[in-house]
């Protein structure tokens, strides 16, 4: 059994069987470009080292447990308050990303009884064709692909912001980074692009929190479904170890899987949408809850339609759905977007990547969704909150 750690997999661990041990960087080399068209760059930090660079304390990590199993209790219907994953679309300056955190924080606290608040903290973006990758892979928004300082930033600004008491929330792109940073995630996505990917849904199900599955670009929410079914099951497959060398790993299964209804050619988020969703996922014998992506198709990718969406879903859960588990919405300091450049060229606090809501629409849409919440409770025949639990929980 080899050392591994289980905050960033729900897994068992062996070691692959070393029947060849490469004693030279020549060697290396010729195996690289003998399966690859490509040559090494540089060499990264085992997660291993850079765990042990910027570890996460044990009562920080009792908190993110807890974060991770008040989401599951929403997806699950045993708490009713609302789940809302909110901020950039991308991270690209850490210090404008922590400046956000701690207001959001702030709201956080004074929504808790209502709105379980999780910080978009997404450091890789899936490009259509080519562009910036993220803050991991780009830094210095330069070209110059500093990963390993994109990694350190990225595992640092995670613990600042869930040292403010801040859940996290990030997209599992790239099937290898998340090695260095699932530790500190409360709650994760898998996108559109990606939805159908095997290696994905194997990944999905040995993650530790909570995963999220987007419907297909063209609004198919069958690959999602699908997702979620897959995710729950065990897999057996190969990964790098904390250590950097191969193993294989078998999963235990996610079982808090759940769809985000994000749009595709024509929104989704309308009530028969939404109903139409929650049948087919109970058919399928799966929880019929899910969440809502205030943007992307739901917006027409046109940002300031997030409130209009919100507003729809505000409705929805003032009649009394109980479908609606989860939002999601992007939102900054400054509303819109810029292209990328150097930090120094940018407008701080607006994103690079899709446009998002200023802050004062972000205030704006955290109080409706609050009330909508509120209005819920208060629908004829609706049980009444165990409002002592809550606070108790919080208050651990």
């Amino acid at each position: 059994m080899t050392p591994h750690c289980s905050s960033l997999v729900r897994v068992p661990v062996w070691s692959a069987r070393h029947s060849l041990h490469l004693h030279s960087k020549v060697i290396q080399m010729a195996v690289l470009n003998s399966v690859m068209r490509a040559f090494a760059v540089e060499a990264l930090p085992t997660p291993a080292d850079l765990l042990a660079l910027h570890p996460c304390p044990a009562d920080l990590a009792t908190r993110i447990d807890q974060h991770r199993q008040q989401v599951r209790q929403i997806l699950s219907g045993d708490d009713d308050r609302l789940l809302v994953v909110i901020g950039p679309c991308s991270i690209h300056d850490p210090l404008a990303a922590l400046d956000y955190a701690r207001r959001l924080a702030v709201l956080a606290h004074d929504y808790r009884d209502r709105l379980q608040i999780v910080m978009r903290t997404y450091f890789e973006k899936p490009r259509t064709t080519v562009g910036w990758k993220g803050l991991v892979f780009d830094p210095h928004l330069d070209g110059s692909n500093d990963i390993g300082h994109g990694l350190q930033l990225a595992r640092q600004l995670l613990l600042d912001i869930n040292r403010l008491g801040l859940a996290t929330a990030t997209e599992f792109l790239d099937t290898t980074s998340f090695l260095y940073l699932a530790d500190l995630i409360s709650w994760g996505a898998i996108g559109a692009r990606t939805t159908e990917s095997q290696v994905h849904r194997q990944l999905a199900s040995a993650l530790p929190c909570p995963i999220g599955f987007k419907n297909g670009t063209d609004g198919n929410i069958r690959v999602a479904i699908d997702a979620i079914q897959a995710s729950e099951a065990s897999h057996l497959f190969t990964a790098p170890g904390s250590q950097g060398g191969m193993v294989v790993i078998k999963s235990e299964g996610n079982p808090a899987g759940h769809i985000i209804l994000r749009g595709g050619t024509r929104p989704n988020y309308h009530q028969s949408d939404v109903e139409e969703a929650a049948e087919r996922l109970a058919r399928q014998g799966l929880t019929p809850r899910l969440m809502v992506d205030c943007s992307h198709g739901n917006s027409q990718k046109l940002h300031k339609n997030q409130i209009r969406v919100a507003g729809e879903l505000c409705r929805q859960l003032g009649e009394g759905s109980d479908t609606i588990a989860a939002v999601m919405v992007e939102s900054f300091l400054q509303g819109g977007s810029q292209k990328p450049a150097p930090l120094t060229e940018l407008v701080y606090g607006q994103s690079v990547t899709d446009a998002c809501l200023c802050w004062d629409d972000t205030q704006t849409l955290l109080a409706m969704l609050a009330e909508a919440v509120e209005t819920r409770r208060l629908h004829p025949g609706r049980a009444q909150p165990d409002t002592a639990r809550w606070h108790a929980q919080l208050a651990s």
